[in-house]
């Protein structure tokens, strides 16, 4: 195996089926089989459907975003109140 300024090449001891592998469609081996043993062909696959994954897919790390900024709040707060609870109460104490 050897890559080279954007270019790579692969020495076998058996010859390859070059035309074959370029189309896929007749070279059974090298297609995509799908875990029911059919073939399948990702191509197929429309736009909308990646785009609708795409979607989903930021719609979850959105909402997993804002929930751990929203712990992160909860406890920045929760911090400065117990970090002030003492002093203030000296404090009313003191005015009375």
């Amino acid at each position: 195996m050897w890559s080279e300024a954007g270019r790579a090449g692969l020495q076998t001891e058996e010859r390859l089926p070059v035309e074959e592998i370029l189309s896929l469609k007749q070279f059974r081996p090298l297609q995509l089989i799908a875990s029911n043993g059919t073939l399948g062909d990702r191509s197929g696959q429309s736009r909308a459907m990646a785009h609708d994954r795409n979607i989903s897919g930021r719609a979850i790390e959105f909402v997993g975003v804002l929930v751990i900024g929203a712990f992160l709040a909860a406890s920045g707060w929760a911090m400065a109140e117990s970090a002030l609870a003492l002093p203030l109460a000296r404090l009313q104490a003191v005015l009375g």
